[in-house]
């Protein structure tokens, strides 16, 4: 049961889809899902949202601003402060579908989601639980992580040009996101990535693009969820977090889980960033789903 919706976002519309449970007689508690840095809803969205519905949960899902079948411009471009808040707006109109039950909704976010999701929890009490999938910590220490130091200076002269450019009047330039440069481990980030992205491409011919804006690299390194973590409860967090993750490291994000307060949920999934999606899929989200019945819909809801 699948429904195209549209909703407005301050000014700008974005569009997914809602998945309602079969045989539902009263409201529904409901999860919202958004995907990651530049990642489409056709990328597995649908899959979570199956599991989810499985057990009773409504769920909204959407395209991010400025990508897929949402609106916005320009295309391509990630801020992740106007993100974070989408998923507020999401919420709220969440809570006017008259098979949604307002007082029980809770949000679901991965890799870049996966930090916004933290961030909103903290600042939007309607939140009764939220799920943080391999979430993206911290920019600046991510930035860290996976620059080189001898490549830092032209990484950040490059984002200053662009500063320069767009207030002379220049359109965002675009770069490609991720490459399978053979030069690099068959391991790397950009491989992973690359492959993970042009797996969609090739088994479900979703029409995902290589391309962000250069300064959403900039917004990036603004990105940090770490001030909101000890500001999320009592709202209940589980955060699953890949015990090799190289794209949003995995100490970061166990530092950042150490930050929260109760009641919280931690869940190690062996593997690298990806995995969740993947081979752990069957696990990540069973994990999830559970979680979101027990504070949803209570222990006698699961079916």
């Amino acid at each position: 049961m699948r429904e195209d919706i549209a909703f407005d976002a301050n000014g700008t519309t974005l569009r997914g889809w809602l998945y309602l449970p079969e045989r539902a007689s009263n409201r529904c508690p409901a999860v919202v899902l958004a995907h990651g840095f530049s990642a489409l809803k056709e990328m597995g969205l649908d899959d979570y949202a199956a599991v989810f519905t499985a057990a009773g949960l409504a769920c909204l899902v959407y395209d991010q601003r400025n990508f897929g079948a949402s609106d916005g411009a320009p295309r391509y471009d990630i801020d992740p402060i106007a993100q974070m808040r989408d998923y507020r707006h999401a919420i709220t109109y969440a809570e006017s579908r008259r098979e949604i039950d307002p007082a029980r909704i809770g949000l679901w976010g991965t890799s870049y989601s996966g930090g916004l999701v933290l961030m909103a929890t903290a600042l939007d009490r309607r939140v009764r639980c939220v799920v943080s999938q391999v979430p993206f910590i911290s920019g600046f220490e991510s930035f860290r992580r996976l620059i080189p130091l001898d490549r830092q200076t032209a990484y950040f002269s490059r984002l200053e040009a662009e500063r320069r450019a767009i207030a002379a009047g220049a359109v965002p330039s675009v770069v490609e996101i991720c490459a399978d440069d053979p030069a690099q481990p068959a391991d790397s980030p950009g491989r992973l990535t690359y492959r993970y992205f042009n797996s969609f491409r090739e088994s479900k011919r979703v029409e995902w693009d290589n391309k962000v804006t250069l300064r959403s690299l900039d917004y990036r390194l603004e990105f940090d969820a770490r001030p909101f973590m000890s500001r999320i409860s009592p709202t209940p967090l589980l955060m699953l977090v890949a015990t090799r993750d190289t794209i949003t490291p995995t100490e970061v994000a166990l530092e950042a889980y150490a930050q929260a307060h109760a009641p919280k949920a931690l869940e190690l999934l062996e593997g690298d960033h990806y995995q969740p999606y993947q081979a752990g899929f069957a696990a990540s989200s069973a994990v999830a789903r559970d979680w979101f019945v027990t504070h949803l819909i209570g222990k006698m809801g699961h079916r």
